[in-house]
C-alpha cells in the first residue's frame, strides 16, 4: 500500500467493497490502494469495482503466469486456467519457435510464452481493436486485426509451430449466466461461441493445417461437454487429436498436431 492513503480511507474501501458483494474485499483493497496515488483517486477506483468492473480492468493490469499483463478496459482478463495452455505450448525442444496467439486479447498467452521461450517468434491477432491495441502495449510488433487467419501475414502460412487459439467457447444460451464482470464487462466476441460454443474452434480447426509447420501443434481450451465435439473437429481438419486435463486449474485444453509428413 502506498504510504500516502492514511489507514481510515482504505478501511471506507474495504466497507464499501463489502457492501458491493466483494468476497475479498481486504484483498482487493490492497490492489486498488496500491494502485492509487491518493484518497481521490482510490475512491474513484473502488466506485468503479463496487460498479461490477473487473479488478483487473479497474488497476489497469492483471498477474498471468508470471508475467504482468497490461489491460484496458473493455479487454478480456486472461484466466488463471489458461496456464494450462502456457504450459503445454512452452513444454517445446524447438530451438525457435514460431507462435501465433489467435484471438489474442490482451495478448497475455503470446507474452507468457515469450517469457518461458525468450527465443520464440511470437504473432498476434484478434478481431477486435480495442484488444489489438492492448495486446501491442503488451507485445509491441507484431500484432495483427482481423478475423482469424485473414489477420496473419502470408509469410506465416506453414511455419507455425504452436498455435494457441483461446477462442470464445461459452454457448450462446450460456451468457446470461456468466458472472457480471464478465457478462457486463468483457466483449461478447471474446465470449459467445454460438450454439454449442465451439462455432469459432471449428473455424480454426479447418484452417489450423495451412498455417502449420509438420508437427506443429494446435491448442485451444474447451469444456468437459465440448470434448467429443472438439476432437471429432481436429480430426476431421486431418490433425491428431488429444484432451490434456489439470484437475488444480479445473481446466482441459485440446491438443491438434499436424503429422511431421506434412498433411494437407
Amino acid at each position: 500500500m502506498r504510504p500516502g492513503i492514511p489507514a481510515p480511507a482504505i478501511a471506507e474501501a474495504i466497507t464499501r467493497l463489502r457492501a458491493a458483494g466483494c468476497v475479498f474485499a481486504e484483498e482487493e483493497a490492497a490492489v486498488l490502494s496500491e494502485a492509487a496515488g491518493d484518497e481521490a483517486t482510490l475512491a474513484a477506483l473502488v466506485g468503479r469495482r463496487a460498479l461490477g468492473e473487473p479488478l483487473e480492468q479497474v488497476v489497469g493490469y492483471a498477474d498471468f503466469c508470471g508475467v504482468r499483463v497490461r489491460l484496458r478496459p473493455g479487454v478480456f482478463v486472461p484466466r488463471v486456467r489458461s496456464e494450462l495452455l502456457v504450459r503445454i505450448a512452452t513444454n517445446t525442444e524447438s530451438e525457435r519457435p514460431v507462435v501465433v496467439d489467435l484471438c489474442c486479447g490482451s495478448g497475455a498467452l503470446g507474452l507468457a510464452v515469450r517469457h518461458r521461450l525468450p527465443q520464440a517468434e511470437v504473432h498476434a491477432a484478434d478481431v477486435d481493436p480495442v484488444a489489438v491495441a492492448c495486446a501491442r502495449d503488451n507485445l509491441g510488433g507484431n500484432v495483427y486485426q482481423g478475423d482469424l487467419f485473414e489477420a496473419l501475414p502470408e509469410g506465416l502460412r506453414g511455419r507455425v509451430t504452436i498455435l494457441l487459439a483461446n477462442v470464445p467457447y461459452v454457448a450462446t444460451a450460456h451468457i446470461p449466466l456468466l458472472p457480471a464482470e464478465a457478462r457486463d464487462h468483457e466483449p461478447h466476441t471474446a465470449l459467445d461461441g454460438g450454439t454449442d460454443g465451439l462455432d469459432v474452434f471449428r473455424r480454426v480447426a479447418s484452417g489450423a493445417p495451412d498455417w502449420l509447420a509438420p508437427g506443429g501443434i494446435l491448442l485451444s481450451e474447451i469444456t468437459e461437454t465440448q470434448e467429443d465435439q472438439a476432437v471429432q473437429a481436429v480430426r476431421l481438419a486431418g490433425l491428431d487429436a488429444d484432451v490434456i486435463y489439470d484437475d488444480d486449474l479445473e481446466a482441459r485444453a485440446i491438443l491438434g498436431r499436424k503429422n511431421v509428413g506434412g498433411m494437407r
